[in-house]
């Protein structure tokens, strides 16, 4: 669950890239970087933090060049070490950079060829550095002096014969342009616009629309499951399919959680998707408890407040905002660790007491993964003379890992695993649960395009639709990616960082 962003302008584009990212910042707050190509000359500043931590005024200066890409980072893969910051770059053939969003399936097997194979080095047990080689070596079997669009099309099909998962990426090819490219069942966004500049059009790929509307493009389309798009230096335009598409199945998470409300995904609304979560929850509500008790809906802000509010115009009853959110503790959600999600919540809420006083609250939220908040918001709301606390979910329940690119890697950590609602709704506090039908949460993102059939919804299901994802699998993921293993990547991390201290000072000054 990363952002990414890639223009090609007739002017210096650091800025553009900066602003953009400050948009797509909730996609990601571990990392962030930005590579522009400045006459054939790279410039490059990437570090762990939030966008406006990483880029000082010093750095921006250095960032010149009509073209670029940038990345905000949340670690799926690998480790949160500064080494991970992307975007990812390697100098053969013509000068390479990469960013990524998604989680690749068989990285092991990639790693394994690369090496014994490709002949290539990999530094970091990142999957976009592996996916970044893999396009690199498909691009210099071409070898070309100077490369067509159709060389970069032919690499973009060979990616997709050795890469399996899902994944949006946009490439930078140093004094050519930038290609970007999407999963074969385009299960991770990407989108791209243009607008008329001084020199002609130009162009931005971008993981949401809000980031193109925010810079004054207008969103051309998404880029379809297996398709290419490559814009050269010159503002010059191509696109191919290549690879057979599967079916479209995106992420029906982006509708539930990631994306912005402002943001257009495949063409739907995601603020329409959300209307329709609450009206559909209101309506199973309606079927189950008919005779219920509820005196007032409460929102956990800030991505459920849509869905209650319909919720609670369905139902006619009130709707009020019962928490007060701390705007600088990060999404919670992403945060590495029970403990450190444990106290973020505290840390991001806190109880309008009046609005709970003496009555029947319903909460709502977007979605219960690891119980964390949950729990912790329904004792706040007893806490503050909440006479009994509901809670509502605008998704169904989590039950299984994800593979491709959401951080639920672990089942074990996953608070529906393996339990019933009855259980559920013991363990969390709540005095009864109300989930969604996956149907209906399916329904309310497909009604904004009737075109998309089917939706990426693994973590629901467990039904992974690219088709090599086995139980074997599934263990070794949670193995090295659930939350101790990461605890132990980010300790070994930083015991790195600390040596390498004076250096990075030196480097950057």
């Amino acid at each position: 669950m990363c952002g990414l962003v890639g223009v090609v302008t007739g002017k210096d584009v650091g800025v553009c890239l900066y602003d953009a990212l400050t948009v797509l910042q909730h996609r990601g707050q571990d990392a962030a970087g930005i590579m522009t190509s400045d006459g054939g000359k790279l410039n490059l500043r990437k570090d762990n933090g939030l966008v406006k931590d990483v880029f000082r005024t010093r750095h921006m200066r250095r960032l010149t060049g009509q073209m670029g890409i940038g990345h905000v980072r949340y670690p799926t893969a690998g480790s949160s070490s500064p080494a991970l910051a992307q975007p990812f770059y390697v100098n053969s053939p013509y000068g390479l950079s990469l960013v990524h969003n998604g989680n690749l399936t068989n990285t092991k097997e990639l790693l394994r060829d690369l090496f014994k194979e490709d002949l290539r080095h990999i530094n970091t047990d990142s999957d976009s550095e592996a996916l970044l080689n893999v396009f690199a070596h498909e691009l210099q079997r071409r070898n070309k002096v100077k490369a067509t669009p159709e060389d970069v099309f032919a690499a973009v099909a060979g990616v997709h014969n050795r890469c399996r998962g899902g994944f949006a990426c946009v490439v930078m090819i140093a004094g050519y342009g930038l290609v970007g490219f999407r999963d074969r069942n385009g299960i991770r966004p990407l989108v791209f616009g243009s607008r008329e500049g001084e020199n002609g059009k130009e162009y931005m790929l971008s993981s949401e629309s809000v980031a193109l509307d925010s810079q004054g493009f207008t969103v051309e389309r998404d880029v379809a499951p297996g398709e290419a798009v490559f814009i050269d230096v010159k503002g010059n335009f191509h696109s191919q399919l290549c690879t057979e598409p599967g079916e479209h199945t995106p992420c029906i998470f982006e509708h539930v959680y990631f994306a912005r409300p402002d943001s257009l995904m495949d063409s739907i609304s995601v603020y329409k998707a959300r209307l329709r979560m609450g009206e559909r929850l209101a309506d199973k509500l309606l079927r189950q408890r008919p005779d219920h008790d509820i005196d007032v809906v409460i929102p956990i802000p800030d991505t459920s407040r849509t869905s209650a509010l319909e919720l609670a115009n369905r139902l006619g009853i009130k709707y009020r905002e019962g928490f007060v959110k701390n705007r600088y503790i990060g999404r919670t959600f992403i945060m590495p660790g029970q403990s450190q999600r444990r106290k973020s919540v505290k840390q991001k809420l806190n109880a309008i007491e009046l609005e709970f006083r003496g009555k029947n609250v319903l909460l709502v939220d977007d979605s219960i993964v690891r119980g964390t908040t949950c729990q912790q918001i329904i004792q706040m709301a007893r806490e503050a003379g909440a006479n009994k606390v509901y809670f509502a979910s605008a998704a169904p329940a989590i039950r299984y890992p994800n593979v491709y690119g959401i951080d639920m890697p672990s089942a074990s950590e996953l608070i529906a695993a393996g339990k019933t609602d009855e259980e559920i709704e013991k363990a969390i506090g709540a005095d009864w649960l109300i989930y969604q039908d996956l149907d209906d949460l399916v329904a309310t993102a497909s009604e904004g395009n009737p075109a998309i059939k089917k939706f990426e919804c693994s973590v629901f299901n467990g039904e992974y639709i690219t088709g090599d994802v086995d139980e074997i699998y599934l263990r070794r993921l949670e193995n090295t990616r659930n939350d101790n293993a990461k605890k132990s990547k980010k300790e070994k991390s930083s015991q790195h960082k600390e040596q390498n201290l004076v250096s990075d000072f030196q480097n950057d000054s």
